[in-house]
């Protein structure tokens, strides 16, 4: 079983919007969809780097802020004809309160 880290409230991420969250691993983002499903990206686009975290999103994806590059928000894959991925990580919400999984 995973050992998970409380992040915040959940109601802190803005509905179609993002949170970061520092780990030792990296910058995580934490993304929010309208109908308050929630997903853990690394914040960092495949393409040059772009922070995901400023992005826009947009039902279950977030388009980067640098280049428009669109990424799935559940799988991390880059939406085609662009290639590459996303690190992401297990995130859970209980009670309303957002669990991380520790790398």
């Amino acid at each position: 079983m995973s050992d998970f880290v409380d992040i915040g409230a959940a109601l802190d991420v803005p509905r179609l919007g993002a949170r970061k969250v520092r780990t030792a691993g990296g910058v995580i983002a934490v993304f929010r969809t309208a109908d308050d499903r929630f997903f853990a990206l690394d914040d960092r686009c495949p393409h040059k780097g772009g922070p995901l975290s400023e992005g826009i999103v947009h039902g279950e994806r977030v388009t980067c802020p640098l280049h428009n590059m669109v990424i799935e928000l559940g799988s991390g894959e880059v939406v085609g004809p662009d290639e590459g991925c996303v690190a992401r990580h297990l995130l859970k919400v209980e009670s309303g309160r957002l669990l991380l999984a520790r790398a």
